[in-house]
């Protein structure tokens, strides 16, 4: 639609909408049906899964369109989308955090988290590379990258690499 900007080396799939003023990254893949509504903005490295949902509207109504003022939702560097999960509007997603399939967004992901059920809570983290990480007294290392970490509540951080 016009105004859409898709960075270089993306992958869009089959029955794939992706709507005006919509922003998406470098090496975004987007499976199959996939509709990217205005007021999302998918930074570089996302993921989104065959059929996932974004939102851009928490009170629709056909009477009455919002004609260009939709609620944003952001979805951070490196983060994934699985298959037929919804991202409820004016959530973030951070980096690198994963979304179970099928899954119920309703509120803010931290970065590294993993959120899974309906709706998502937090159940693990999980490393850039994408395994999980066990955490010890607010510390963890990736088993496979060796990346470090450091945890403190819901907030985690990568130590530098």
């Amino acid at each position: 639609m016009p105004g859409a900007r898709i960075g270089k080396g993306c992958i869009v799939g089959q029955n794939v909408f992706v709507g005006a003023n919509v922003k998406i990254g470098n090496f975004v893949k987007i499976q199959n049906n996939v509709s990217v509504y205005e007021g999302v903005t998918l930074k570089d490295y996302v993921f989104c899964g065959p059929s996932m949902v974004f939102t851009n509207d928490l009170v629709p109504r056909s009477k009455y369109p919002k004609k260009g003022q939709y609620i944003k939702t952001l979805v951070k560097e490196g983060a994934s989308i699985g298959a037929n999960a919804t991202i409820v509007c004016g959530n973030t997603l951070g980096k690198h955090s994963f979304v179970g399939a099928g899954a119920v967004v309703v509120k803010d992901v931290p970065d590294y988290a993993v959120v899974v059920g309906v709706p998502a809570k937090i159940v693990g983290w999980m490393c850039e590379c994408g395994k999980s990480l066990e955490f010890e007294n607010g510390k963890a290392q990736c088993p496979k990258c060796k990346r470090r970490y450091i945890k403190k509540e819901k907030i985690v951080k990568l130590l530098n690499h």
